[in-house]
């Protein structure tokens, strides 16, 4: 994983709200282990037509969606069941942040653990970018704010495990293995 300080981008809007991890990546896709190959199958059934021909007028389709590594969604997106490939497709099509008003649990520690950063905003915020498609913005890991188009900055909450690891580029068990000999003093001495 890479490390995530600071990631300036356009972004695809998705406005649409109870986005569910069926839809992120339908079922059909889940006999793999492996995330390489899932971000073709993001949001299969709604970018692809019955004949697995790519639909014009889904956001992802758009030229404009070129190289965006932050999407935009509605209201309680990742909602549903508690797949790990949900954040696998999002990051393997090359997204590294979701911004929404609400974010669901499961996938937010999910997206977090995979390096997917899950940015909470207030509504007024989130209904400025769905209105704006393509608009350029900062994230800063390290600040924990989000730099809309007009220059004006906005916080996030990060809780300080997953900014550490996403800053480090580390997943939880790379954060474990980072504290070994600390781990093995402390058992030494009980």
């Amino acid at each position: 994983m890479e490390p995530f300080t600071t990631l300036t981008s356009r972004t695809v809007v998705l406005a649409r709200t109870n986005i569910d991890t069926d839809q992120i990546i339908p079922a059909r896709f889940l006999t793999t282990t492996t995330r390489a190959g899932l971000g073709e199958r993001l949001f299969a059934d709604w970018r692809y037509d019955e004949r697995g021909a790519p639909r014009a007028h889904f956001p992802l389709n758009q030229p404009a969606a070129a190289g965006c590594r932050i999407l935009v969604a509605g209201r309680n997106f990742g909602c549903g069941s508690s797949r790990e490939h949900a954040p696998w497709a999002l990051v393997d099509y090359g997204f590294r942040a979701v911004i929404s008003t609400e974010i669901a649990d499961i996938f937010r520690n999910n997206a977090l653990k995979n390096g997917l950063l899950p940015v909470i905003v207030a509504e007024p915020i989130a209904q400025r970018l769905m209105a704006q498609p393509g608009a350029e913005v900062t994230i800063s890991v390290e600040h924990c704010t989000l730099t809309l188009p007009d220059g004006r900055s906005v916080p996030f909450v990060l809780e300080p495990l997953a900014r550490h690891c996403l800053l480090e580029g580390i997943d939880e068990l790379g954060f474990l293995l980072a504290r070994a000999p600390q781990i093995d003093a402390f058992e030494r001495r009980t």
